[in-house]
């Protein structure tokens, strides 16, 4: 199964240098992006999300680097989905959260959940420096439809029940999860997992036919848990191909540099 788009997309993109890469050692990356503005910044959005691209701010970028093409853009079918026993079991784990889909506002308290999220699982990740100003830009500066979905446990003192959240994209197709964070010390809940499944279940709700979970890469442990959501598609080829499982999809990949091909 496979899903093609011809429609014609007209904006200038642009290649950013190339830098380390955070998922493999010894490759470099590159990425191919461009600008998100005006009154038809969403429809920009929808289109390019279609061709494999992710959302920051209001950037659109997909990678396009040097020596390889293993980041794959990736979405759940969510008619499709039936949750493993072990998925089964996070949502039992996790029903007695309470969701709240919030307007794209940062507050201190998702600042205070992602510092103590960066600094316990992602110290020296690229985004370890980020302040509260960068932090209310990334989540406030969004020319699309976009919401901020927290977690709250109500077992927690007033004030402290926000366990997870994550900043989410809605488009004419889907929901595009941009960016989650969570409790460190909630390890028993597998709350990334448990946002991805809950993700699921609004799309359902909202009659969307996929979630987008951004760019799996085969070979990079941090990456495994997006291929226990199955099926799913990857983007290859111009393409979006239906895999059955992560072996598939690896073989299925693209070797070789990627080509420099905004659409």
């Amino acid at each position: 199964m496979s899903h093609h788009t011809n429609r014609q997309i007209t904006a200038q993109f642009f290649l950013t240098a190339t830098q380390p890469c955070p998922y493999l050692p010894g490759r470099d990356e590159r990425k191919v992006f461009t600008t998100l503005r005006g009154r038809d910044a969403a429809t920009m959005h929808d289109e390019l999300s279609l061709r494999g691209f992710r959302r920051s701010q209001s950037v659109a970028y997909r990678p396009s680097c040097p020596t390889c093409a293993s980041c794959l853009s990736t979405r759940i079918p969510v008619a499709g989905f039936e949750p493993s026993r072990t998925q089964r079991r996070i949502a039992r784990r996790n029903a007695d959260l309470t969701r709240r889909a919030c307007a794209p506002w940062a507050t201190e308290e998702q600042y205070a959940l992602f510092r103590r999220y960066l600094d316990t699982r992602h110290a020296e990740g690229g985004m370890a420096e980020m302040d509260a100003a960068e932090f209310a830009a990334m989540i406030e500066e969004t020319p699309v439809r976009s919401r901020v979905v927290e977690y709250h446990d109500p077992g927690l003192p007033r004030g402290e029940t926000l366990v997870a959240a994550c900043l989410t994209d809605v488009t004419n197709d889907g929901l595009s999860m941009v960016y989650s964070f969570f409790s460190p010390e909630a390890r028993g809940r597998s709350l990334g997992q448990f946002m991805i499944l809950d993700h699921i279940e609004i799309a359902r709700e909202a009659a969307l036919p996929y979630l987008y979970l951004g760019y799996w890469v085969p070979g990079s442990p941090k990456m495994d848990y997006k291929a226990a959501f199955r099926p799913f598609e990857i983007y290859v080829r111009g393409r979006w191909r239906l895999m059955r499982d992560a072996q598939e999809a690896a073989e299925a990949a693209p070797k070789g540099p990627a080509p420099f091909d905004p659409i």
